[in-house]
This record gives C-alpha cells, sequence and structure tokens, in this order.
C-alpha cells in the first residue's frame, strides 16, 4: 500500500496518475486528504480516498493504517509545515509505515530562504524518527513562472530581484515522475536526491523565450528586493506574501535554485523538460477556450 499526502494538490494527482501508469493497482494506493469530497475523481478511479488532516492527528493513525510506503508531499500552510509535518511522522511511526518518502528543497542545506528552515526541520524529525526514509530536494517548478504568463504579456513584462541568478527548474510532471520512480523501486532508503531540470535559465532568458514564442515583447526588469517587494504589494500581495516572494528571487539571485545534479534526469530515465516546451505548453494552455 502507497499512500499520498496532498493527494489533491497538484503534485499530488500527478503522482497518482504516474503511479497507475507504471502499472499499480489503484486499491493499492490511499489518496490521504484534508476533504475527501475534492478526491471524488480519484475514488472513481479506485484509489482509496482516506481523510488526514495534517493539523487533527486523530486523523493520521487511521489514514495509515496498512501503508507500507508513504509520500509525504509538503504541506503548503507556511509557518506552520514543522509541526504538521512532525504530527505525520509521528503517526507514521505508530502506524508502521516502512518508509517515507518527502518533498523537500533543492540545496536545503545551506539554503538563505526563510522557505528553507522547516524543511531543515523536517529533515531532522526523519532522521530522528528511526523510519528509513528518503529526501526528494526538488527545485522550482516551470508553473512558478507559467502560470503567471497572461498577466507577463498583459504586461509586457517580468519584475524580479532574480538577477542573473541560473534556476534549475522542471515540470510539476517531472518531479511526480521522479516520486513515482522512488515509490516503485528499491534501494532508495537513506538517499538525498537534489532534483533539478537539465538547463538551468535566467529569468530574463525566459522572458526571452516568452517574446520568441508569443510574439509579444515581454522584457525582465530587474530591481532591488526592497522594490521588489514594495511593487508586490501595491499590486495588492499581503505583505507576508510579497515579502516571501522578494525572498524567493534574492535566493535565486544568490544561485540557490541552481542544481547541479543529475539525479531528476536519472530517476525518470529521460531529459527533464526544456524551458522551451514548458513555455509553448503554457501558452496553448492560456489559448484554449
Amino acid at each position: 500500500m502507497i499512500a499520498i499526502t496532498g493527494a489533491t494538490g497538484h503534485l499530488g494527482r500527478l503522482v497518482i496518475g504516474s503511479l497507475i501508469r507504471r502499472g499499480v493497482d489503484p486499491s493499492e494506493i490511499a489518496a490521504a486528504v484534508r476533504s475527501p469530497d475534492k478526491a471524488s475523481d480519484l475514488g472513481a478511479r479506485g484509489v482509496l480516498v482516506r481523510e488526514a488532516d495534517y493539523t487533527r492527528p486523530d486523523t493520521l493513525g487511521p489514514a495509515l493504517e496498512g501503508v507500507d510506503t508513504l509520500l509525504l508531499i509538503s504541506a503548503s500552510d507556511i509557518g506552520r509545515r514543522a509541526e504538521q509535518h512532525r504530527n505525520v511522522i509521528e503517526a507514521a511511526q505508530r502506524a508502521g509505515v516502512g518508509r517515507i518518502v518527502y518533498t523537500s528543497l533543492a540545496n536545503v542545506d545551506t539554503s538563505p530562504m526563510g522557505l528553507a528552515e522547516e524543511h531543515r526541520q523536517t529533515e531532522a524529525e526523519l532522521r530522528a524518527s528511526g523510519v528509513p526514509h528518503v529526501l526528494l530536494r526538488n527545485g522550482w517548478y516551470f508553473e512558478n513562472y507559467t502560470a503567471q504568463l497572461p498577466q507577463y504579456l498583459a504586461h509586457g513584462a517580468i519584475l524580479g530581484s532574480a538577477g542573473d541568478g541560473r534556476i534549475s527548474a522542471a515540470t510539476r510532471a517531472d518531479y511526480a515522475e521522479a516520486a513515482a520512480a522512488v515509490l516503485t523501486s528499491e534501494g532508495h532508503d537513506g538517499e538525498t536526491y537534489e532534483l533539478g531540470g537539465d538547463d538551468a535559465f535566467t529569468v530574463p532568458e525566459l522572458a526571452e523565450e516568452i517574446t520568441r514564442q508569443s510574439g509579444t515583447e515581454v522584457v525582465y526588469r530587474d530591481l532591488p528586493v526592497d522594490e521588489y517587494e514594495q511593487a508586490l504589494r501595491d499590486a495588492g500581495l499581503p505583505e507576508p506574501v510579497a515579502a516571501l516572494y522578494a525572498d524567493f528571487d534574492r535566493a535565486i539571485s544568490g544561485g540557490h535554485l541552481y542544481v547541479e545534479s543529475d539525479a531528476l534526469r536519472r530517476l525518470i530515465g529521460r531529459p527533464t523538460t526544456p524551458l522551451a516546451d514548458a513555455v509553448g505548453e503554457a501558452l496553448r494552455a492560456a489559448e484554449t477556450p
């Protein structure tokens, strides 16, 4: 039995799809979700849907009953994630889960990103738990940018503070395939995989690619971090969110989202999705009514 937490999220759904394509019987997959009603489509495919709320430990034990391998997808509630992940790890210990695979952050040991601290805490919890585990340190998602294509095209610009920092991004689908590969094969216990795309790019290069494929000029405007944060607040983002996004770009400019490892390519058995393909797919999706 393989359980996936956060199974109704973008990454969780992709992992489940990849597991089924790899031949895993849907009845041997447990979608551990906070809101089971949002997983009715997974249930229709034969996946077991179990309530599992990170903030309600009483739901976690039943959700993990009979589970051999758990994919712990990091929670989205920044600032509370370390506690939430600890709840899951402790429940997994009690339930006798044989292996935990955790989606962490690239270069987390040295990353200055505020986002990194909760991942470091969770990795420490896993080491202390005694449960065999695998760390998937996911790099940046292309979707962090391609989801904003309509705004980039409307304004003709990408604002940021990333400078010429190189980003080893890949698609969510790439990372999901890597997770499915680890979940369905042996020899990974104790491993830490730094995962990122084959060909790193800069945000100015992203702007050039969008311009090339769309025919609409999009330029990159690099700002000091404090000015970028203020611009985000002026655009209507809450202050904590604006500070978080500015912190991302500060880390990118320092090279902290560049990944030298080819582990992602090796796990999925093919090259990772190139920037041009990710931009092209996003443009086609934006044009679809």
